[in-house]
């Protein structure tokens, strides 16, 4: 009789890529038995060799019946946001992962492979005539969120326009954001339309030099063994980041959170919450030109 272990994750984009280190860990700990993914973003996943099936979720027929039901079958569906190791921020988020399942993590840090549709494809659709630098000044999915700019993970204007001002001469520079609006100055192409997310992640490869946000990005730069600078304000590295890449934080004062319960600051940037008095003492664009000029 076939064993196999079910691994279901949900949230967002960037987290589903950090979950491949864990579905690989999981194939590790596990080798007799065969990994079945139950995601938001399938494609992740669908290239890994180590996995056996991948399901979208509210697209699972017959799973009951296939997996469940007289089989020999473990299941991994915990949230890892709601642990205790990871609300009192003290280990990163794939260890804690991987803990929550009693597995013996390795290090073992994301992948992503592009099949050779997904790498012709993404060569055509990327190609550019000078190297590219890859500027992500904003994220998230703007219909979650009820500012246009969150002060928790995106890049202030006048410190994107800056680095832009630097490097716009040498590279072919591609900002990405969420909406039109938020273009800076002197950027030679402006991605806010929607994409398949492998697409999005196949720009990175055929990228010189990236600067990002906490964000998908961050984690796919690992996952295809890149090194990006990625700058963290009201988040951190050390619990959703990489030592792989530069990590640049912002100096934030000490503040009150009169409406902060299990995290300190929201992925939206309530706006009260806000420590931030004076860029000038908190991020500076220096230190982005810097990192990515050496990295």
């Amino acid at each position: 009789m076939d064993k196999f272990i079910i691994f279901h994750i949900e949230g967002g984009l960037g987290k589903h890529v950090a979950a491949t280190a864990v579905a690989a860990t999981i194939n590790e700990n596990c080798p007799d038995r065969k990994l079945v993914i139950v995601c938001a973003y399938p494609e992740v996943f669908l290239n890994l060799p180590y996995i056996y099936r991948v399901y979208r979720i509210g697209t699972t027929p017959y799973f009951y019946q296939n997996y469940i039901k007289d089989k020999d079958t473990l299941i991994c569906k915990h949230e890892p946001y709601f642990t205790t190791e990871h609300i009192v921020q003290r280990k990163n988020l794939i260890e804690n992962w991987c803990n929550i399942y009693g597995l013996k993590y390795n290090n073992i840090q994301p992948q992503l492979i592009f099949n050779v549709r997904q790498q012709q494809l993404g060569w055509k659709k990327w190609h550019r005539p000078k190297p590219i630098l890859v500027l992500q000044t904003n994220g998230g999915v703007l219909g979650e969120q009820p500012y246009i700019y969150s002060w928790t993970r995106d890049l202030p204007f006048h410190i994107s326009q800056e680095i832009v001002d630097y490097f716009k001469n040498d590279y072919y520079i591609i900002q990405i954001c969420r909406d039109q609006q938020q273009a800076i100055t002197g950027v030679h192409e402006v991605i806010t339309e929607p994409m398949s997310n492998m697409e999005l992640f196949y720009l990175l490869v055929m990228s010189t030099k990236r600067i990002l946000i906490d964000s998908c990005l961050q984690h796919a730069s690992v996952a295809i063994g890149l090194k990006s600078v990625v700058v963290w304000i009201g988040t951190d590295s050390n619990i959703f980041g990489y030592n792989s890449n530069i990590n640049i934080h912002a100096n934030l004062p000490q503040n009150n959170l009169p409406d902060s319960y299990l995290f300190d600051y929201s992925f939206n940037g309530i706006t009260h919450e806000c420590p931030i008095l004076d860029w000038n003492s908190t991020l500076n664009s220096s230190d982005i030109i810097n990192a990515t000029i050496n990295g």
